[in-house]
């Protein structure tokens, strides 16, 4: 049987997400690997061509970014190749979007949707607690380039509406939000973009992005609940094992050929060898690894809550938790079953902000030393546990004096759940508070 007419044979339709993420789409024309379990690594930076005319067939077919073909001719590893391509594929798939783009980090994400939806004169509007790196991006650099952006608690949804201008041209978000695992109503928001929508010309409508890192598609798809566009950290989550960096951005599929040239252009293209491991590694081990991971969170999450050290615990899958109801809603598995993700935000008790500050780096400090479960260190959504001290390390962007009107607390601890046992976790968390 010829490859295109088994993939026009097979309905992939009736089987699982689960297993979708696993086994991929049944054919791609993006390379024929019909004959391989696992997908080849691609290790070539150029690739030959046949004829001058289709080397312009291609450049010709990449630089029309008004209708990009979805067959591109081969030519440059910063244009497109096959791994980057059936990366997206998937990426698209997981997320129930149009189109994927991918990019070298997460940052390089982040910058490339800001980079062609907004201009010189534009604002964004964005939540007030964020991932730190994202708040530089914002404050060191948008100013140069005369985009202002509004930070607000859109926690609170009269806060979008009161604070929206002529110039808005992006909500910006992450729900849960890094550090403290703010939870923002998706379809509440779109609710009000879509009344401010009604006034403007397309030109001048304003674009929801929010970044699903903390919850990966396995525990939310955030495009299904109004975002116009998702970006992730392929390092996190979506990777898996701390290995490999990476980015998407998905969204509407008229907006890929734009996305492929800021990419070109701006150069934050990802390695073909982190496109296969993410592939072949990260995409088929998320949902396995996700529900263990918060199994795991839930229990640790619980033991915290309990525990007399502890000034409180945000975890969305707490009953306790000021956002439990919008995380029930909107954070659901591919089965619809709530999922509220593997990150744990917690604040150690003090006397004083400073006393309970001090508590957290020593109760940290004991476990870098201590420790065999947990492991001092940034990142997330990695096999081990990680845990650090976001006011000092992660967000130490935020000025001291600003962190308390960023929602973040200056003892505050963040707690990314890895593949461990639950009770070996609780084991050394429960010795490094004895000392407290």
């Amino acid at each position: 049987m010829k490859k295109d007419e088994k993939s026009k044979k097979l309905n992939n339709s009736n089987y699982s997400m689960e297993t979708k993420l696993l086994l991929g789409k049944d054919f791609t024309a993006k390379w024929d690997f019909s004959h391989h379990v696992t997908a080849p690594i691609s290790s070539s930076t150029t690739f030959r061509l046949d004829s001058v005319d289709r080397g312009a067939r291609g450049f010709m077919q990449f630089g029309n970014i008004d209708d990009f073909l979805e067959d591109p001719i081969f030519i440059y590893d910063r244009l497109g190749e096959p791994n980057k391509d059936i990366l997206e594929e998937n990426l698209a798939f997981a997320e129930e979007g149009e189109a994927a783009v991918t990019f070298a980090t997460g940052m390089g994400a982040i910058s490339a949707i800001m980079g062609i939806l907004t201009k010189s004169n534009d604002e964004i509007l964005a939540h007030k607690t964020m991932y730190g790196c994202t708040i530089s991006l914002f404050n060191n650099w948008y100013p140069r380039y005369n985009i202002k952006v509004n930070y607000v608690d859109l926690t609170i949804i009269e806060n979008l509406s009161k604070n929206l201008t002529e110039k808005t041209k992006v909500i910006y978000f992450e729900t849960p939000s890094n550090p403290n695992l703010d939870i923002i109503d998706i379809q509440e928001i779109r609710k009000v973009i879509d009344t401010e929508n009604k006034k403007r010309t397309d030109e001048n409508k304003i674009y929801i992005v929010i970044d699903n890192t903390f919850s990966t598609p396995y525990c939310q798809r955030p495009l299904n609940f109004g975002a116009d566009f998702v970006v992730h950290s392929l390092t996190k989550g979506i990777g898996g094992f701390g290995t490999d960096m990476g980015g998407v951005v998905i969204g509407p599929k008229k907006f890929k050929g734009l996305l492929l040239l800021y990419r070109k252009d701006f150069g934050a293209v990802l390695s073909t060898k982190a496109a296969w491991a993410i592939l072949t590694y990260g995409l088929p081990t998320l949902s396995l690894r996700q529900k263990k991971q918060i199994k795991t969170a839930q229990e640790i999450a619980e033991y915290l809550e309990n525990h007399p050290k502890i000034e409180f615990v945000n975890y969305p899958g707490l009953k306790s938790y000021k956002h439990y109801e919008i995380a029930k809603k909107q954070m659901l598995d591919f089965e619809g079953i709530f999922a509220p993700g593997s990150l744990i935000y917690f604040v150690l008790k003090g006397k004083s902000p400073a006393e309970s500050k001090e508590n957290g780096s020593k109760f940290m400090d004991y476990i870098a030393e201590n420790a065999y479960t947990l492991t001092l260190a940034v990142s997330l959504g990695h096999s081990r546990t990680l845990i650090e001290h976001p006011a000092s390390m992660t967000h130490s962007v935020v000025p001291a004096e600003e962190l308390e009107s960023r929602a973040i607390d200056p003892g505050g601890v963040r707690l990314a759940v890895g593949l461990e046992n639950a009770k070996d976790i609780i084991i050394d968390i429960k010795k490094s508070l004895e000392i407290i």
